[in-house]
C-alpha cells in the first residue's frame, strides 16, 4: 500500500482549556496562543523543552513537578502537506498510530473524527476529502485531567492514590503516577502519522494459528483464515495461493491454490519438513515466510499479504489451587515440552512514549544478554510496537501480554465495556500472528485488589471486563491462544477459600519485602512467580545526574530522594516508604545502614543482587515442582531509585551480572542449609543431555568435585557440601560443551561486613558498571 508520511515538523499551539475540542464543529484556537515548532512522533513536553518553555532536565531535582501546571492545557497540532492528483481519487485513510489521548481531527476544515484511546492506532477514512496540492490537518487534544473530573466515580470503583483520573480514560495508567514512573500526564502524537492509499482489492485480514506440531516428525498443522475486500464481484475464477517458504534457503515447504468462493475463506494445511519455533534454550526459534496471494484467472496477482511466522503449540496447564505437597500446576507447555520460564517484566521504556523506539533495541539486547525466555508486558504500560514483537519472534522470547488494565477497579458500565471491547478488537488482530505471543492476560492484579478494595464482591462475578468482554474478544479473534483473566488469577475456588497466599498456583510475591529469605517468600507454594523484585540503588554517577548537588546525600529527610523513589505528587505519601524500605533491606543483610553514599550504593546493590539470585535459584532448584519466575524488572523508564537491574542511563547494577550467571541454560546452585549440609543442584533447560564437571570451593579448599550427566530438560542433585559455620564466599565452577561457567553462594550467618563483601565480589569480577 502506498503511504504519504506526515511525521516530522508540525506546529503546536496551546493554552488553558476553555472549551473541549470535541464540542467544536471547527477549530477554535485563541489568537493569543502563540505557535511553537513541534515534532511528530513527539510529546508536547519535549516541544516545550526545545522552545525553552520547560526546564531542559526534567529528571533533575524536583523539575518533574513543573508538568503539573500544564495538565489542564489544550493542545493543537497543525500542519500542511501536499498530495498528488492521483491520491485525491483513491480510497485513503489517515492513520494515527498513537494519539495521547482525547483528540478531535479536522482535514481541510472538515471534522473527520473524535478519538478517545491513547493505546491503539486509529484509522480515519478521508476518501474524497483530500485536495490536489496543499491540504491542512488540525488535531485538537483536550486535557484528560479535566475530562476525568467530569466523569463520576461510583462507590464500586477504586484506584491508587494518584490514579483515580485513569479509571475512565484509556491512557497508559502509569502516566498518572506509579511507584515505578513519575506523573507525566502527557499529550501528543506519540507514534507515526501517515496517509495510506487503500487498494480496492486487498486482504482485509489474515489469521494464522498452529493447531498442532510434531517436532520429531518435523510436521505442523497450520490453520489460516482470510477476509477479502474487492469491488470486483463475482471473482469465482480467482484463487488464493498460500506459500510457506524457509527464509534461509528459499525452500518452498508448502504451496497450494484455494478457490475464492466468497469474501471469506480458510484452510487447514498439513506441513512437512518444518522445524518448530522454540523458546530460548530449548531450540532455535525457526521462522518461515508465509505469503498469501490473490490471483486472477490469468494468474496475475491482484493483492498479497505476508508475514514471518513460527510453528509452535502452547498450552498453559494450571490448576485452581496448590499446596505444599505440589498438588497443583501453573506451567507453559511448548511443543509438548514443559518449559521452565526464566524472564522479566517489561515496563515503560520512557515516561515520554515518543522516545520508546529509540530505547527499544538497547533495552531488548539486555533481555537477550540475560538469557530470558519470556517477557511479561505489564498492564500499566502501552502495547508494544511491531518492532518489539518481531525481535521476540527472532530471539525465541515468549510474550505474556496483559491488556492495559492495572491495579484498579474500573467502571463496570456498558459505556466502559464498549471502550475496552473496541480496544481489544484492535489490538488482538495486530499482535495475534506473532509466534512469540503465548498468553493474553485480562489485567494486572485486579483480582488481588478485590481482596481489600471490594472484598464483598467476587471478581469472577463482578469483573465483567476480564471475565466477559476480554474473554469473549479473545475467543472470537484469537481462539487458538491461551487467556488468563487476571494475574494473579483468583478463580472461584480460590476466592471461596479466601485467596490465601499459600494456595495460589501463580502469584506476585511482593508482601512485606523484608528479609528475602524470610517467612513470606519461604511460605509461598506458587509454581510460578509472575512478579517478584527487590530494591537496588543506582550508581553514584546516575544519582548525580538525578539530584542537585545539595541533595545527593544523605537520604533521610531528603526531598529529592523521595521524588526519585518515585513520588508522583509532592503532597502524596503512598510511595514515601520506598527509600526507608531499601535501607531496611540493607540493614537485614549488613546489620547497619552505611553512613556514606558509596557504601550505601554498594550495600544496596548487593542486597538486591543476593535477593534476586535467591528468588531465581529457589525456583530453579525446585524445577519440576516450580515452573518459572518473571522478576521485576530489566530497566527503568525514568531516572529513579527502583527494582530495575539497569537504570535509565544504562548503568548495570550488580544484580544484572548475578542474574546473567543464574539464568544460564545449564546452572549449578547450592540449596539452603539443612542439617548442616547444602545440596549441590544442577538444572538443564535444554532438550539434550549435558555432561558437566563441577567444582565447589571456598578459597583454596575444594568442597566438592564431580562429574555428572544432566538429563534433558531436567534437574539433578549432584552431592552435598558442608554448610559454613563462618561467613564465607563459596565459588561454584562448572564446565561442559567447552564452556566454563561460574556461580557463587554467600555463606554463613548475617550480618555481613560491607568491606569484606566488596573484596569477595571483586574477586569474582562481579561489580556494577
Amino acid at each position: 500500500m502506498k503511504r504519504i508520511d506526515l511525521d516530522g515538523a508540525w506546529t503546536l499551539q496551546y493554552g488553558r482549556q476553555r472549551k473541549r475540542a470535541a464540542q467544536m464543529e471547527s477549530p477554535e484556537i485563541p489568537a493569543e496562543w502563540k505557535p511553537i515548532p513541534a515534532r511528530v512522533p513527539g510529546n508536547v513536553e519535549l516541544d516545550l523543552i526545545r522552545a525553552g518553555l520547560l526546564p531542559g532536565e526534567l529528571e533533575r531535582g524536583n523539575n518533574i513537578y513543573e508538568l503539573r501546571k500544564i495538565e489542564t492545557q489544550q493542545w493543537w497540532y497543525l500542519r500542511t502537506f501536499t498530495v498528488p492528483d492521483q491520491a485525491t481519487s483513491e480510497r485513503c485513510e489517515l492513520v494515527l498510530e498513537g494519539v495521547d489521548t482525547l483528540a478531535t481531527v479536522w482535514l481541510n476544515g472538515g471534522r473527520i473524527g473524535t478519538l478517545e484511546n491513547m493505546l491503539i492506532p486509529h484509522r480515519l477514512d478521508v476518501t474524497g476529502r483530500l485536495r490536489a496540492g496543499e491540504n491542512n490537518l488540525v488535531i485538537g487534544i483536550d486535557s484528560v485531567v479535566l475530562a476525568a473530573q467530569e466523569r463520576p466515580v461510583e462507590a464500586g470503583q477504586w484506584a491508587m492514590e494518584n490514579n483515580w483520573e485513569a479509571l475512565s480514560i484509556r491512557k497508559a495508567a502509569h502516566g498518572f503516577g506509579w511507584d515505578i514512573m513519575p506523573r507525566v500526564v502527557s499529550a501528543g502524537l506519540w507514534r507515526a502519522v501517515y496517509l495510506e492509499m487503500i487498494p480496492a482489492t486487498r486482504f482485509r485480514s489474515v489469521y494464522l494459528a498452529t493447531a498442532s506440531v510434531d517436532p520429531a516428525k518435523r510436521s505442523a498443522r497450520l490453520m489460516v483464515r482470510w477476509d477479502l475486500g474487492t469491488d470486483t464481484w463475482p471473482i469465482d475464477s480467482w484463487s488464493v495461493r498460500l506459500t510457506v517458504t524457509a527464509p534461509t534457503d528459499q525452500t518452498i515447504v508448502y504451496e497450494k491454490l484455494f478457490p475464492v468462493l466468497c469474501a471469506h475463506g480458510g484452510a487447514r494445511c498439513e506441513l512437512e519438513r518444518v522445524d518448530c519455533w522454540w523458546p530460548r534454550g530449548y531450540g532455535p526459534p525457526a521462522l518461515y515466510d508465509v505469503r498469501l496471494e490473490l490471483v486472477d484467472e490469468k494468474g496475475q496477482m491482484q493483492s498479497e499479504w505476508q508475514t514471518r511466522y513460527g510453528f509452535r503449540s502452547v498450552k498453559l496447564e494450571m490448576t485452581e489451587c496448590t499446596n505444599r505437597d505440589a498438588k497443583g500446576e501453573f506451567a507453559f507447555v511448548v511443543n509438548g515440552q514443559k518449559v521452565f520460564v526464566r524472564g522479566t517484566n517489561w515496563v515503560p521504556l520512557d515516561a515520554f512514549h515518543s522516545r520508546d523506539a529509540a530505547r527499544l533495541e538497547e533495552t531488548f539486547d539486555l533481555v537477550v544478554d540475560l538469557n530470558c525466555n519470556m517477557i511479561r508486558c505489564w498492564g500499566g504500560n502501552v502495547y508494544e510496537s511491531e518492532a518489539f514483537f518481531r525481535r521476540c519472534d527472532e530471539a525465541g522470547i515468549m510474550v505474556w501480554q496483559d491488556f492495559a488494565l492495572a491495579c484498579a477497579l474500573y467502571p463496570q458500565t456498558p459505556e466502559f465495556h464498549e471502550k475496552v471491547r473496541r480496544e481489544a478488537e484492535t489490538i488482538i488482530p495486530l499482535l495475534r500472528n506473532h509466534p512469540s505471543l503465548v498468553l493474553w492476560a485480562g489485567n494486572n492484579e485486579i483480582d488481588a485488589f478485590y481482596t481489600f478494595a471490594k472484598p464483598t464482591s467476587d471478581p469472577n462475578v463482578d469483573d465483567q471486563i476480564s471475565r466477559q468482554v476480554l474473554a469473549s474478544a479473545c475467543r472470537r479473534l484469537d481462539p487458538w491462544r491461551e487467556y488468563l483473566p487476571s494475574s494473579p488469577y483468583l478463580n472461584s475456588t480460590l476466592w471461596r477459600l479466601g485467596a490465601p497466599h499459600e494456595l495460589r498456583p501463580e502469584d506476585h510475591l511482593w508482601g512485606p519485602r523484608d528479609d528475602f529469605k524470610g517467612s513470606y517468600y519461604l511460605s509461598s507454594n506458587a509454581h510460578f512467580a509472575s512478579e517478584i523484585g527487590y530494591h537496588g540503588c543506582p550508581a553514584r554517577a546516575s544519582l548525580e545526574k538525578m539530584m542537585t548537588p545539595g541533595h545527593l546525600w544523605p537520604w533521610p529527610d531528603n526531598d529529592e530522594w523521595l521524588t526519585h523513589a518515585v513520588r508522583p505528587q509532592r503532597q502524596g505519601t503512598s510511595y514515601n516508604y520506598r527509600i526507608p524500605l531499601m535501607a531496611h533491606q540493607i540493614r537485614v543483610l549488613f546489620g547497619a545502614v552505611p553512613d556514606n553514599l558509596d557504601d550505601f550504593v554498594f550495600a544496596s546493590q548487593v542486597s538486591q543482587a543476593e535477593a534476586l539470585k535467591f528468588f531465581i535459584e529457589r525456583f530453579r532448584i525446585s524445577k519440576g515442582r516450580r515452573s518459572g519466575i518473571l522478576w521485576w524488572n530489566v530497566r527503568d523508564g525514568w531516572p529513579q531509585i527502583s527494582d530495575a537491574v539497569v537504570d535509565y542511563y544504562g548503568s548495570r547494577k550488580l544484580a544484572y551480572h548475578v542474574i546473567k550467571r543464574v539464568q544460564q541454560d545449564v546452572c549449578v546452585m547450592l540449596d539452603e542449609p539443612e542439617a548442616g549440609m547444602q545440596a549441590v543442584v544442577a538444572v538443564n533447560d535444554t532438550l539434550r543431555a549435558v555432561e558437566i564437571q563441577v567444582m565447589v570451593r571456598c578459597r583454596a579448599d575444594c568442597l566438592f568435585n564431580g562429574r555428572a550427566v544432566l538429563p534433558a530438560n531436567g534437574r539433578k542433585i549432584l552431592g552435598q557440601v558442608p554448610a559454613s559455620k563462618v561467613q564465607a564466599f563459596y565459588q561454584i565452577e562448572w564446565q561442559g560443551d567447552a564452556a566454563q561457567s561460574r556461580n557463587h553462594y554467600l555463606a554463613g550467618a548475617r550480618p555481613f561486613d560491607v568491606a569484606v563483601c566488596r573484596r569477595w565480589y571483586e574477586s569474582e569480577k562481579l561489580m556494577p558498571c
